[in-house]
């Protein structure tokens, strides 16, 4: 044996100060919770504050986490497991017990600590932004024409809707703040200068677009340094797919394009062509995708179809490129009196 407990008198091989471990543990308390505990919710988005930051949880678990934060245990033992139970006092009041599993040399004792949650709504950094109208940057979406058709603004914007919902699945500070028609196109707020960034090289790259960029200055932080909006502009070129175009006084289909340039496809022979992007500003709009007719299909036969030519109803053949699928209709343009099929 190495001792005695002062208290009892019992011979063991270990004390706690002096006691043995029934007499160490007998009417004291090993854990303790505060009367109250308090937890921030967004009142806007749901999210609670957790070590300096705002997190999706489920209102029990943040419950019984910020309640076991608050827990503390006498410098002798050490939790090594915890068992909670969970009760709703009210909608803003929850009371939360803690069965723990208590560890003192190599005993393990059994304590029961309670405390109250009490849910304070707050808003989150984030929506308060969002709910403050904050942006960095605005996006200046024009064309090279004198407006931006509805069926280009809603494609570029869809776009441009797809690259922010894909930035927001890993960062929570990525919104659009709010879209304004202006006369020539739209104007899209942008919470973070790096979003405009990404968004201006995507649609310059997409649509093979003039881009630009203009800072200033609107203050400091509360760090002393310098607060900048940017705008970025992205003017639209009058060509897009679809069209057909000239370029170098021939006329074809525009067909694709890409950061890189352009495809083109003749329409006498349907061979295809690359356009390097210095030379896309060349080419230029003969006639828009929606504006292309269509005329009746007589018949059919290998590499060749038979029109109705809308304009006088002769008839007419016209080549059509090898696997082309043809219906009742199809799309044909005129082009110094020459009727020309459009794949």
């Amino acid at each position: 044996m190495n001792g005695f407990c002062v208290e009892c008198g019992k011979e063991v091989d270990k004390t706690v100060h002096g006691l043995c471990m029934e007499c160490f543990l007998r009417d004291r308390t090993l854990v303790t919770l505060p009367d109250h505990v308090d937890l921030l919710t967004c009142t806007n988005c749901g999210q609670f504050y957790w070590h300096g930051d705002w997190q999706s949880m489920v209102e029990e678990k943040a419950a019984v986490t910020a309640a076991k934060e608050a827990l503390t245990c006498i410098k002798e033992g050490k939790v090594v497991s915890v068992d909670p139970s969970v009760s709703y006092l009210d909608d803003y009041n929850i009371s939360v017990t803690l069965g723990c599993r208590v560890q003192i040399e190599d005993i393990m004792a059994d304590a029961l600590a309670t405390t109250i949650v009490r849910i304070k709504n707050a808003v989150c950094k984030i929506c308060s932004r969002r709910l403050g109208n904050y942006y960095e940057a605005i996006l200046q979406i024009r064309t090279s024409e004198k407006t931006l058709s509805k069926d280009l603004q809603d494609e570029v914007l869809a776009r441009v809707e797809k690259v922010v919902d894909d930035a927001m699945a890993t960062d929570d500070n990525v919104f659009i703040t709010k879209m304004e028609i202006v006369p020539g196109g739209v104007d899209v707020y942008l919470s973070l200068i790096a979003l405009g960034r990404a968004l201006v090289k995507d649609l310059g790259d997409m649509y093979c677009a003039e881009t630009n960029e203009s800072a200033k200055l609107v203050g400091q932080t509360r760090d002393g340094l310098d607060m900048y909006r940017v705008n970025y502009l992205v003017r639209l070129p009058e060509f897009h797919i679809g069209d057909i175009v000239i370029f170098r006084k021939r006329c074809y289909l525009l067909s694709r394009v890409s950061n890189q340039g352009g495809k083109l496809v003749s329409l006498d022979g349907f061979r295809e062509m690359s356009v390097k992007r210095q030379d896309m500003p060349e080419i230029k709009v003969y006639c828009k995708a929606a504006d292309i007719g269509t005329a009746d299909v007589i018949t059919v036969s290998d590499g060749e179809v038979q029109v109705m030519d809308p304009s006088n109803y002769s008839m007419v053949d016209l080549l059509i490129p090898k696997g082309a699928e043809i219906g009742e209709k199809v799309r044909v343009i005129r082009i110094e009196e020459v009727l020309y099929f459009v794949p």
